[in-house]
């Protein structure tokens, strides 16, 4: 089926959700807590690499939404 959206002139109401996964929200403290763990983890652990790819990750949602 997805060759069909090939012949489409337009997205659909519902593209962007059927294309791009949903945003997980984080509260601020939660945001807050996360950066605080990140700052004590040795510096180039293989985790701070995998935050900075997910941060990457997650600014392309935004853009898809």
């Amino acid at each position: 089926m997805a060759w069909l959206s090939a012949c489409a002139t337009g997205p659909s109401d519902d593209a962007a959700a059927s294309v791009c996964p949903r945003l997980i929200p984080y509260s601020a403290a939660f945001q807050a807590q996360a950066a605080d763990e990140l700052e004590a983890l040795p510096p180039g652990s293989a985790l701070e690499v995998l935050v900075a790819d997910y941060l990457v990750t997650r600014d392309q949602l935004r853009v898809c939404q």
